[in-house]
């Protein structure tokens, strides 16, 4: 093998602190579902460097040209951003947002500032739209310098429209529900009978020191369908940054071995050879006191062949900690733990 020279030496570690460099990009994200997720996006553009991308979320340039845009992020090293619940109002064909904003800018020189106040956002109704389509857009941002660490900087509403009511955030989680389940959930829809339910959830996050004040997240369940003794339910959680996400539960799973390959027979054994994840749970109840959620799902009408899980509520997200099955269809309910994290030793 030929030795290399000192260009090509050079050469290589130059190509290889490029490659670190945008290694160091946080992941891109393009996401305009929603006005948290479309300013969200904005910022994500800016930290990578994509200016343009950027300057086209918004409806209304917000600088003479792209250079000047640009420009005003020259010495721009990374910009952290929250958001609130965004209100909205509608008009003639269109809806309009007013979202809560603060982000925490850090300059090239280490400086760091927090900056404040509202995004206006306009979403035109693809039903009235042609050609081109317009997505939703950001009309204006106004932020103004802020004392306050970056949490704690950003208002508590915009505007004079809606306020952040847990109505404003019902409505975005049922139009959440009916864009990912309307075509899988065939009960859904207010003819449904059922109605949403809906619970605030006050919690703290395991390295939060203490006495720090708790957060608060709110957990929707919506009717998806329903059998003959079963009903199924899908769970959406919206968080305070404004984030309504689909919840997915962790769910073993089974090995049932009957004797002599027959269901109708003694069950010989029960492992578990694995675990997945479900986004509808069968006959679910949560009990707001304990943050639990509980399912009962009967396998057959009379019940005497069944799964039970039980689900906790804590650092901000939902863990399996007990599931039963009663694997024998004998006429009895005899269920057995197959798994248990709740009772302790």
């Amino acid at each position: 093998m030929k030795p290399r020279t000192l260009l090509q030496i050079a050469g290589s570690v130059l190509l290889t602190l490029g490659v670190e460099a945008r290694a160091a990009d946080p992941a891109y994200l393009d996401d305009r579902s929603s006005p948290e997720a479309l300013v969200r996006s904005l910022y994500n553009a800016i930290n990578r460097k994509e200016y343009a991308r950027a300057y086209s979320y918004f409806g209304t340039p917000p600088a003479k040209d792209l250079d000047t845009y640009a420009a005003g992020y020259e010495t721009t090293e990374q910009v952290d951003v929250v958001t609130g619940a965004a209100s909205e109002d509608g008009a003639a064909g269109s809806i309009y947002y007013s979202l809560p904003v603060a982000i925490r800018a850090r300059e090239a020189s280490g400086e760091e500032r927090v900056f404040a106040g509202c995004y206006k956002l306009r979403f035109v109704q693809p039903s009235v739209q042609t050609s081109p389509y317009i997505p939703l857009q950001i009309e204006s941002g106004q932020l103004k310098p802020s004392d306050s660490p970056l949490a704690e900087a950003l208002p508590a509403s915009c505007g004079e429209g809606p306020s952040q009511t847990a109505d404003a955030t019902l409505q975005r989680a049922e139009r959440l529900f009916e864009t990912v389940y309307g075509s899988i959930c065939t009960g859904a829809g207010s003819e449904s009978g059922t109605e949403t339910e809906s619970h605030v959830i006050r919690f703290n996050y395991e390295y939060d020191s203490q006495g720090t004040e708790p957060h608060e997240a709110r957990l929707f369940r919506f009717f998806c369908d329903r059998g003959a003794y079963n009903e199924v339910h899908v769970y959406l959680l919206a968080n305070e940054n404004g984030e309504i996400l689909p919840l997915n539960f962790a769910s073993p799973e089974l090995d049932i071995r009957y004797e002599n390959g027959d269901r109708e027979g003694r069950v010989e054994e029960v492992r578990i050879i694995g675990f997945k994840t479900e986004d509808r749970l069968v006959n679910s109840e949560f009990d707001p006191d304990t943050l639990t959620l509980l399912t009962h799902e009967k396998w057959r009408g009379v019940g005497d062949a069944s799964s039970n899980g039980e689900w906790i509520f804590r650092s901000g997200s939902f863990s399996l900690v007990r599931y039963d099955v009663d694997a024998s269809y004998d006429g009895e309910i005899n269920p057995e733990t197959v798994l248990d994290y709740a009772t302790g030793p």
